[in-house]
């Protein structure tokens, strides 16, 4: 074993030497975080508007998460699925109460395992209802993002996430999102067993599904018999508001898949299933080693019971009108955004003309002010803080980040 390091300089060598080199971090180690605030190991400090990617909805060191893991740690942290512990089924439970449209759920380790199982279930189902192969097709929609395993990857309908890896497994068909008339052309083919939508497409821009567009979606199902799947993995858990975005939308899916923000740091996935795929898969059908840990259950409990909260979710819509006042402020002074979309605390800031491509290096000049924030692809900022964001770390994030795109754009004047 090697000699411990710690300096930023000797551990992001190490990951130089021994990462698979899929990820392109910033030139920075973060070391430790308390509410929407983190440091690195040379003691820099940061306001955190990224959340691991909407992971961290509950922030840094939240004391019941903490008293959650701690308790469920010193009892089990693994037992597999050949045998019952108690956060699991609780957990199970309480999700079911917590949501309208489902009878039952499989839990698992991430978003692309959920949606993995998604996917299977959708085909079983057909399978199950005498239609072949060739009538097992699954509708995704350009810009989505739905996972990185063989067949999430295939549905997510943006080719630079596919390239080199195929052959892709077959039975998708990629439409354009918010397409009414596309859509109703693609049930005319009679093949369609599901339709698999992000609410808000996360990593395709931060671009809101129309809600007649959803809408939609359901009647089309419903007609064609064809199930309707929402990937909420990045938009649900009361990023925008409510504790699932289905219901901002008054639509009620047959499948909604979760993760990131369920264990608000710890991993764990979650497919959430309605009355007519409750019994689908029986023994055998599916499974999976980590799936239901205990103490991501336990975790995810106290994650959920904050959640679920309409004191958060008044926070929530609350934040996120002073976000967006404040982003429209910043572009009132350097008029660097085309328009800003996007619900609750999932925003996206889409870069005007001059600045399209740019967006990378943006997020360069904002760490380097203390703000931490995400790109949905090259031209869109992404905004997805923890939940509990309180208004000091917001105000002081948005200065942080007015001073940081200051110097961009006199860098960019100046070059």
């Amino acid at each position: 074993m090697s000699e411990q390091v710690s300096s930023e300089a000797a551990l992001t060598a190490l990951a130089k030497r021994y990462w698979l080199p899929v990820y392109k971090p910033r030139e920075m180690v973060l070391d430790h975080g308390k509410g929407a605030r983190v440091w690195d190991t040379e003691g820099r400090e940061y306001i955190d508007l990224s959340a691991g990617i909407a992971v961290n909805a509950l922030g840094h060191q939240d004391p019941d998460l903490l008293e959650a893991l701690d308790t469920q740690a010193r009892k089990l942290w693994h037992v597999s699925n050949a045998f019952y512990s108690e956060p699991p089924l609780r957990l199970a439970e309480e999700l079911v109460e917590h949501a309208p449209f489902a009878e039952r759920v499989f839990l698992c380790n991430s978003g692309a395992e959920a949606n993995e199982a998604a996917i299977k279930l959708v085909r079983r189902w057909a399978a199950q209802q005498g239609r072949g192969p060739e009538q097992r097709t699954i509708l995704t929609f350009h810009g989505s993002f739905h996972g990185r395993t063989l067949a999430t990857v295939t549905a997510t309908a943006q080719p630079k996430y596919q390239q080199g890896y195929e052959p892709l497994p077959a039975g998708f068909r990629y439409l354009p999102f918010n397409d009414q008339a596309a859509l109703e052309q693609a049930f005319a083919a009679g093949d369609i067993a599901a339709v698999m939508v992000e609410p808000i497409q996360g990593e395709g821009g931060v671009v809101p599904a129309e809600p007649a567009f959803l809408q939609r979606a359901r009647e089309l199902c419903d007609a064609h018999g064809a199930l309707l799947v929402f990937d909420e993995i990045q938009c649900g858990m009361s990023r925008t508001g409510s504790l699932f975005a289905c219901q901002d939308y008054g639509v009620t899916p047959d499948i909604v898949t979760l993760a990131k923000a369920l264990g608000a740091g710890f991993p764990i996935g979650a497919t959430l299933v309605g009355a007519k795929l409750g019994e689908v898969m029986q023994y055998g059908a599916h499974g999976t080693t980590f799936g239901g840990n205990p103490l991501a259950a336990a975790v995810a409990r106290a994650a959920l019971r904050k959640l679920a909260s309409a004191s958060l979710q008044s926070h929530v819509r609350a934040q996120s009108a002073a976000l967006h006042a404040g982003l429209e402020s910043i572009n009132a002074e350097l008029g660097l955004f085309d328009l800003i979309r996007g619900r609750g605390l999932l925003l996206g800031a889409v870069l005007a003309a001059p600045y399209r491509g740019k967006a990378g290096e943006i997020l360069d000049f904002a760490a380097a002010h203390g703000v931490l924030l995400l790109q949905a692809g090259p031209d869109v900022l992404r905004f997805v803080p923890p939940l509990t964001l309180s208004r000091e770390e917001l105000d002081e994030g948005l200065q942080r980040l007015r001073l940081a795109l200051r110097d961009f754009v006199a860098q960019l004047a100046a070059a």
